[in-house]
Order: C-alpha cells, then structure tokens, then sequence
C-alpha cells in the first residue's frame, strides 16, 4: 500500500498470512527469524520492526528464550487496521511537530520557574523512566508524568492545557510497534542530557535537550516533517 515503509509492509504481509491464509496458527511459535526473513524476502531489521509492529497490535507475542508465537486471541481481531496506519503516522508527526514547538520552552521556563519540591519531582520522574527503561518495563505512564511534570513546573496555565496531547503523543509513539529499542536508547541519552541541564537550572540548555529530543523521536519514527506549500 502506498505510504507504507517496509517494515509495515511485512506486517502486513505476515497478517494477512496468519489471519487470512491460516499459514499460521493461535499459539503457533513462528520459523526463526532467519528462516522468515529469507522466506519475505527482508532483512532481519525489517523483519523485527514488523514483529514489534504485530506484537504491539496483540497479533504476536515474544516470549523470551522462546521464539515468537501467535497470539491464542489473534482469531478475534477481525480488522488489524493496516489502512490507519498512514493516519496515525500523520497523527504522530503533527503531534510531535507541535510538542517540538512548545515543550523546549516549557523546559526553559521550568529551569527559571521551577521550586525545590518541583524540580525534585522532575527529577524522580526522569529516574522512573530510566528504570523502566533499564528493566524492560512499560515506560508509558513514566514517560507521561516525566513531562507533565516539566510543563506544570513552567507555571503557565495554557501550557498545562496542553498536557492531552502530550499524553496522547506518548501513548500512541508507545503503540505505534516499530523502532522501540532505537526509541528507548534515544531516550535514555536524550533524558540524560535534559536533567543535566535541570539539575543546574540552565534554561537555554533545557530548551536545547528538549528539542534534540523530540527530533531524535521525529527522526527514529520517520515523522518527516511536512514540507511547505
């Protein structure tokens, strides 16, 4: 389908082999990735950035030391949605284009602005991701909270406004299956950085860290950025 990368194209076909073809059975542990890559024709890259894909949509499950399997509920899923996949993907690139515009400044003004008790909390909240992170775990409402807690330390009630969309922006990069573990380093750096920067109230540095950030989510997800008219 037009607008799909190859990663999304792989899903796909591995979908529609599961779920249309039945080469593949609820509980059935797929062929190594060798074996599947060459059989798809991809590289093995690609072929993890599909089964991250398929395993975020509840298609396939990793078990570790195991392989990967179809999921036991993958018979009820009637409508994988491949077809959204170019509207979410634009979703996402409007949502970071946005936060790219205002949580640099957000940052700058939550190193100025920010009390004791507040900046303490960032900083906690920077630890819980780095946490999930290094364990494994879902980040998602680590990551939320993390920046929740900038724009609130920034004390600009119509930032805080724009909180909903910060939450969907994470929540649907998290979903969106693909480049998790490139997405994850990113942000272990990225993070690093950024509380170095708060730690020593310098703004400007913040506002930096913060827009390095969010380009290296941009850039990791293929967000092109929409070009002028």
């Amino acid at each position: 389908m037009e607008g799909e990368n190859r990663a999304q194209q792989t899903a796909r076909r591995l979908y529609e082999g599961i779920v249309l073809e039945g080469r593949f059975q609820p509980g059935e542990k797929l062929p190594n990735e060798l074996e599947l890559s060459e059989s798809l024709g991809v590289s093995r890259t690609t072929l993890r950035d599909a089964i991250r894909t398929l395993t975020a949509r509840g298609v396939l499950e990793v078990r570790r030391g195991k392989g990967t399997f179809v999921a036991q509920r993958v018979g009820e899923l009637d409508d994988y949605g491949f077809a959204d996949l170019g509207r979410v993907k634009g979703q996402l690139r409007d949502l970071f284009e946005l936060r790219s515009i205002f949580e640099p400044d957000a940052a700058r003004l939550a190193c100025r602005r920010a009390t004791e008790e507040e900046l303490a909390d960032i900083l906690a909240r920077g630890a819980e991701v780095e946490r999930c992170i290094q364990a494994g775990e879902d980040r998602t409402q680590a990551d939320r909270a993390f920046h929740a807690a900038i724009v609130r330390a920034a004390h600009n009630e119509f930032l805080v406004r724009l909180l909903p969309l910060i939450d969907r922006a994470v929540a649907t990069a998290m979903t969106a299956g693909a480049h998790e573990e490139q997405l994850a380093e990113d942000t272990l750096r990225d993070h690093a950085l950024l509380l170095d920067f708060f730690r020593r109230r310098d703004g400007e540095g913040a506002a930096c860290a913060m827009t390095i950030h969010m380009r290296h989510s941009m850039d990791v997800m293929g967000l092109e950025e929409r070009r002028e008219i």
